[in-house]
């Protein structure tokens, strides 16, 4: 991906304009098509988290990292809030329409969004980082510190802190051994995929693309599970079932007040992350999701089925919030986007294969078979998590690759 700025146009772009033309879809064929369009803008969500972090200084990385999170959230609770009014009065053309809006203010934003001056330093292009870093200092009301910034490959850029008046702007540092003199020449292609699978890399990136096939598909699980269970399994009672429109508004419901789970998932995200560390914090929020799932393999009455995935759903959320924090911190500069992009498309396809697994147990009436593949899922997760090369908690960004094992 070219940059951060441009990856932004895209998301914007491709999202909202998709997102909007499904509410007039004249049949299946071409409403799957504009919804499939819609996830390719989506997965370009992980360069805004990409873009951001190159802002954020060190110290409090992990909490405003948490705080950007924090906004899929409200997102989720918007959403199920306007289906919930607009699906039973109006139909799903209207929630379509009405939910890509969102999406279109982004492109007011494009404007006045700054490219990422790590990335500009990183292409050569220093004049025009200087520029951002010039208007950053006036917007701040500070003076940037002394010193002069340089662009060279065979150099490792020190970060930008303001702790200290004294500290240089961008001073000279050591050189980084075995960089690759080309290192710049293949942004985001195929290049950068190779250097993910680099002998110095590929421990972290296996590990990482176990903990985000598990993250999401845990998540996205106990999404569909809150419907699928908190009914006192309909599916597989012998009852009559209920009219569409009564079992529409439970499961608007449901997932309304489910979703309030992730408010407290992303405040205790953001007390842990800079206090423990990301892999302590993800590992122990996976292991306690672990915990809140396992009384539903021996009994899943109304209100321990609610209470468990309330917890769980918690647990995973903040999981997953902080392994987008910590996905972009192992990897250095000329594959950060790169790198967070597969891992987040791997979870993707963990998402992708939780209902065509787990809840086609739940609608063969194999409820615990599922609930004991979603903790099998999690426990390794949290396993992966655990295995993870080093911890990143305060830790400057890196530019150059360096060996993660």
């Amino acid at each position: 991906m070219e940059g951060g700025r441009k990856g932004f146009l895209f998301t914007a772009i491709v999202t909202s304009g998709a997102g909007f033309f499904s509410a007039f879809a004249p049949n299946y064929l071409s409403l799957i098509f504009l919804r499939f369009l819609v996830g390719i803008g989506l997965g370009g969500g992980p360069v805004l988290g990409s873009w951001f972090l190159e802002f954020v200084p060190a110290p409090n990385r992990g909490t405003w990292m948490v705080v950007f999170s924090a906004f899929w959230t409200v997102g989720t609770i918007f959403e199920a809030s306007l289906a919930w009014m607009v699906m039973p009065k109006f139909g799903w053309r209207w929630l379509l329409a009405l939910s890509s809006v969102p999406s279109f203010l982004l492109l007011l934003f494009y404007a006045i969004t700054p490219e990422s001056p790590r990335f500009l330093c990183m292409k050569g292009r220093t004049a025009e980082a200087m520029e951002v870093l010039e208007k950053m200092a006036r917007l701040n009301n500070v003076q940037l510190p002394p010193g002069r910034l340089v662009s060279d490959k065979n150099i490792e850029l020190d970060e930008v802190s303001g702790s200290s008046e004294s500290t240089t702007l961008l001073a000279d540092a050591e050189v980084s051994e075995g960089i690759d003199k080309d290192e710049g020449s293949d942004f985001g292609g195929v290049k950068s995929v190779g250097k993910l699978l680099s002998p110095k890399l590929v421990r972290a990136t296996l590990l990482l693309w176990m903990a985000f096939f598990g993250n999401a598909f845990s998540y996205y699980g106990i999404v569909l599970l809150t419907s699928e269970l908190s009914n006192g399994n309909r599916i597989c009672a012998k009852q009559e079932v209920e009219s569409v429109h009564s079992n529409n508004a439970s499961l608007y419901k449901n997932v309304f007040i489910s979703s309030f789970a992730e408010i407290p998932g992303s405040l205790m995200s953001a007390m842990v992350v800079d206090r423990f560390g990301r892999r302590l914090s993800m590992a122990s929020m996976l292991f306690t999701s672990c915990v809140f799932l396992f009384p539903l393999v021996f009994s899943r009455t109304d209100i321990l089925t609610r209470i468990s995935l309330f917890g769980a759903r918690l647990c995973i959320s903040s999981s997953f919030t902080i392994v987008y924090i910590y996905a972009p911190e192992i990897y250095p500069t000329v594959v950060r986007t790169t790198g967070i992009g597969i891992a987040s498309s791997v979870g993707r396809i963990g998402g992708i294969l939780c209902p065509l697994v787990a809840v086609a147990l739940v609608h063969s009436c194999h409820q615990t078979t599922a609930i004991l593949l979603f903790e099998l899922v999690v426990f390794l997760s949290g396993l992966a998590v655990s295995f993870f090369p080093f911890e990143t908690k305060g830790c400057r960004l890196n530019d150059t690759e360096v060996d993660m094992n």
